[in-house]
């Protein structure tokens, strides 16, 4: 799967949505690469019979569907239905074949729980931050007893990163907040200062720092983080790039919402 992957098969006049990322797929070679890089967020939601109908209509696979409906469900296990689409083109090499057996037998043994963790991470690689903010919502109203303490920090990490992204910087805030008070360690305190200090005045980023109780090293460790971002070069902008730079974020911001 190195290098170029040339099209094998006819490009589609209709794509296929993947609605989680807000994607359009053209080909079996997208479908594979997608399938292949994103296991966690192939669900119900892909696996269907829109997708059967789309491979047989649109792309003139009517057996390769044929060999696909019979595993549709809840039921179905992820072999049974991306095997047949990968050689279909030969998509994997027989090295990436092997490791693929290998993340699937992992995923097959992850608890439910973690496999959603996982498929919110998968979104959030994905860019998806509103859909990924859902899927970890879902997920922290379980029961105390049902997600450990170091999962739930993990979770309300990811989860202030994703408002973060979206320049939603008091809900992000509330979200290392609370990630810091489930076991209150070092990591997810500086975490929280940092994001605190970039709204916050200097002023009362102190007086934050000793409301919490930091510890020097903290204090030390925060600050030369902070020095280190204010060091990096800035970013100049090219003579008349400003709409487009303008545009292509205002584009990428519709598209991470999905609206």
């Amino acid at each position: 799967m190195s290098g170029y992957i040339l099209c094998q098969t006819k490009k589609a006049d209709k794509p296929f949505f993947v609605e989680s990322i807000n994607t359009n797929i053209y080909s079996l070679e997208e479908l594979c690469y997608f399938l292949y890089h994103n296991l966690y967020l192939v669900d119900s939601s892909v696996i269907n019979e829109n997708l059967c109908t789309w491979i047989s209509e649109e792309l003139d696979l009517p057996r390769l569907a044929a060999k696909l409906r019979p595993h549709l469900g809840k039921f179905a296990s992820a072999e049974d239905v991306l095997y047949p689409v990968f050689k279909e083109i030969n998509y994997l090499t027989y090295d990436e074949l092997k490791a693929l057996n290998v993340k699937l037998a992992k995923l097959d043994q992850e608890a439910p729980l973690l496999r959603k963790k996982r498929k919110g991470d998968a979104l959030m690689e994905n860019r998806m931050y509103v859909n990924a903010i859902r899927v970890y919502q879902k997920l922290l109203e379980k029961d105390s007893r049902e997600i450990s303490r170091e999962m739930r920090e993990r979770i309300l990490h990811n989860q202030g990163c994703a408002y973060s992204y979206l320049f939603q910087m008091d809900k992000a805030l509330d979200c290392f907040f609370a990630a810091w008070k489930v076991n209150q360690s070092e990591k997810a305190l500086k975490i929280y200062l940092l994001a605190y200090r970039s709204v916050h005045t200097p002023e009362e980023f102190e007086k934050i720092q000793e409301d919490l109780k930091a510890e020097d090293s903290v204090k030390k460790e925060t600050a030369r983080a902070l020095e280190q971002f204010i060091s990096l070069p800035e970013q100049k902008i090219a003579p008349g790039e400003t709409d487009r730079i303008l545009e292509d974020l205002t584009r990428e911001y519709h598209r991470s919402t999905g609206s």
